[in-house]
């Protein structure tokens, strides 16, 4: 979104807001559009945040069931492993007027493109399969969409390593060498990673616990070295701010907990999203330009209330 170019904002889902780098940055582009609308199943920060016109379309929750022409729908999904698998709701939705994301999706473009467009979208609106068959005829692995995803457990994607399959020169899997760039921190800084919890998917979060690191009803909090808690003065349990100064710009997190942890000296981890404010939007990785959001440059300041 730069600036002056962005009308029209459109968010399917999620919590769009906390999950970008750099908060503040895209808080401030998205109130400079004209209209934001926002496609949800429930209501959350980025809400909160909008353009000159606001609009939230309510749809159904994937636990919901969703009817159409008197016929059940279903959507599918891939999990962490790499299988596509049919998602089913089976409650009585909250009100008869809520349409699913994939309709909201064709009526907008209905409406928007009319007879210009050679998509089909009237034939998606009428049953989900249609659109699953459309799928099928461009992405590799989809081969018999709709009668594999029927079967109990789905079916799995293509995967090379498994299959023993390489889309290479030699048909072999090549791997690559890379000499990591050695990063010299000045007095005080230290570097941070942003890291998910045990009871958390994506920016959704289930419970303010983390067994994986003995964390419980906490989320605000920064794990740090022994040795770089006390040689800043500090002590487990004290509260401080995070600071960062990536191209002249101060961002800042407040209220960390400080949490000792058996982490390397001069590193920290913080959760995501708590910490995206930090992660520089114009900090990002050369080839994939995703943010660096597990190399954050930071310092610490006590917080004061």
């Amino acid at each position: 979104m730069k600036e002056g170019k962005a009308k029209v904002f459109i968010a399917m889902g999620g919590n769009f807001l906390s999950a970008t780098p750099d908060t503040t940055y895209t808080a401030e582009a998205l109130q400079k559009c004209k209209l934001t609308v926002q496609v949800s199943t429930k209501l959350n920060r980025s809400h909160l945040i909008t353009g000159e016109e606001a609009i939230i379309l309510p749809c159904l929750a994937r636990s919901d069931k969703d009817s159409v022409n008197g016929e059940d729908q279903f959507v599918t999904t891939e999990n962490s492993m790499g299988v596509i698998q049919m998602s089913k709701g089976s409650l009585k939705p909250i009100s008869d007027d809520l349409l699913s994301e994939p309709v909201i999706v064709c009526k907008l473009a209905m409406a928007t493109f009319g007879n210009k467009s050679k998509v089909r979208w009237n034939e998606y609106v009428s049953h989900y399969d249609v659109i699953r068959d459309d799928i099928e005829k461009v992405i590799p692995g989809f081969e018999s969409y709709n009668k594999r995803v029927r079967k109990l457990g789905g079916f799995y994607l293509p995967n090379s390593a498994r299959d023993k399959k390489f889309d290479t020169f030699n048909g072999k899997a090549n791997f690559t060498v890379t000499t990591l760039e050695k990063q010299n921190l000045l007095d005080g800084v230290l570097m941070m990673m942003t890291i998910r919890s045990h009871d958390q998917f994506n920016t959704t979060i289930y419970g303010l616990n983390d067994r994986y690191r003995g964390i419980t009803n906490e989320r605000r909090v920064i794990f740090m070295n022994r040795k770089d808690i006390i040689s800043r003065n500090l002590k487990s349990g004290d509260v401080v701010d995070i600071y960062n100064h990536y191209n002249n710009v101060e961002r800042i997190a407040r209220k960390f907990i400080i949490v000792e942890f058996s982490i390397p000296e001069q590193c920290t981890a913080t959760y995501f999203p708590e910490t995206n404010v930090l992660v520089p939007i114009d900090s990002v990785a050369a080839k994939s330009n995703t943010p660096t959001s597990k190399m954050i440059k930071i310092t610490l300041r006590k917080h004061i209330n």
